[in-house]
């Protein structure tokens, strides 16, 4: 692994952060999900905080896979940029600039 730049570091901290968002957000809305029967059926005692163990475990799951499935496509991402398009050329360098003769003409 080479040295990043100031930029690539923080983009990472910015995906990261969105990981942990939108993680925390799906996690609550499935704990959420879970939860629903628990307010609407009333079980009593051993039940209930059953379901609630059950709707922590899915809520930890779901924001551990969400911040995982994030993580993995950005580093993904980041080095299908670095190799180029798959079966194709590489991208070049620096696009050609308005008013500049292309390289390539």
């Amino acid at each position: 692994m080479g040295h990043r730049s100031q930029a690539d570091r923080d983009a990472m901290t910015v995906e990261i952060g969105f990981a942990v968002l939108t993680g925390a957000l799906m996690a609550a809305a499935a704990f959420i999900v879970v939860c629903v029967p628990t307010v609407f059926l009333a079980p009593h005692g051993g039940l209930r905080s059953a379901l609630l163990m059950i709707a922590a475990g899915v809520a930890g799951l779901v924001l551990v896979g969400r911040v995982i499935d994030v993580l993995w496509r950005f580093g993904r991402r980041d080095t299908a940029v670095e190799i180029g398009p798959a079966g194709g050329p590489p991208a070049p360098a620096q696009p050609s600039q308005p008013g500049r003769t292309s390289p390539d003409s």
